[in-house]
């Protein structure tokens, strides 16, 4: 009985003594608007790039070329008669033809920060990514100017309506050293 008594004690002493506050939480949240569509407006705030970019060049090329020359001496005169109709002729001919086709395609997806605002409100934005398969390491980077107008419900922004954009592909590791030539292949590229 004694047991029960202290145990009753000191949890009515436990409940006069004050506890570490406890905060209650609320699930409403009063800044969230449910109504406005929130596009990004300040620095700090995050935009996604979809990035879809296909490009497609050629570049063709035809020369053709003629050079002749003749050059004649008539009999000399003189004390130079001697020399009999000495004559040179040479003619050359070039003929090239060269062309080039190269495609490019990149897609993905890459979240950028606005870096800064410009004074018509549009948005300066940059972001890199950097994915790493197989000891391989491709890095995404993205920079450019955004209108907020542009930008969706989803916080996403197709590369296209990016002005001014800056996208770059790099990748490191060991199929990027296989593929890039030696010092010597590029000395001798360099000089012919």
């Amino acid at each position: 009985m004694k047991r029960i008594a202290c145990v009753l004690a000191l949890l009515m002493m436990a409940s006069l003594v004050p506890s570490p506050s406890a905060k209650a939480a609320s699930l409403w949240d009063d800044t969230t608007n449910w109504i406005a569509d929130r596009r990004p407006s300040r620095i700090g705030d995050i935009v996604t790039v979809v990035v879809d970019e296909k490009t497609k060049t050629k570049d063709k090329g035809t020369t053709e070329a003629t050079k002749t020359n003749n050059n004649n001496v008539d009999d000399g005169f003189g004390i130079f008669d001697f020399i009999r109709a000495f004559g040179f002729k040479s003619s050359s001919k070039m003929t090239g033809d060269g062309s080039t086709e190269r495609t490019h395609s990149a897609k993905g997806q890459i979240t950028c920060l606005v870096t800064d605002i410009l004074p018509n409100g549009n948005l300066i934005i940059e972001g890199t990514r950097d994915i790493a398969t197989h000891e391989e390491t491709l890095q995404l980077r993205v920079i450019g100017v955004v209108r907020p107008q542009d930008v969706d419900s989803y916080n996403k922004i197709r590369s296209d309506l990016v002005a001014n954009a800056e996208i770059d592909i790099r990748g490191r590791g060991t199929i990027s050293r296989l593929q890039k030539p030696g010092i010597l292949t590029q000395i001798l590229q360099a000089v012919f």
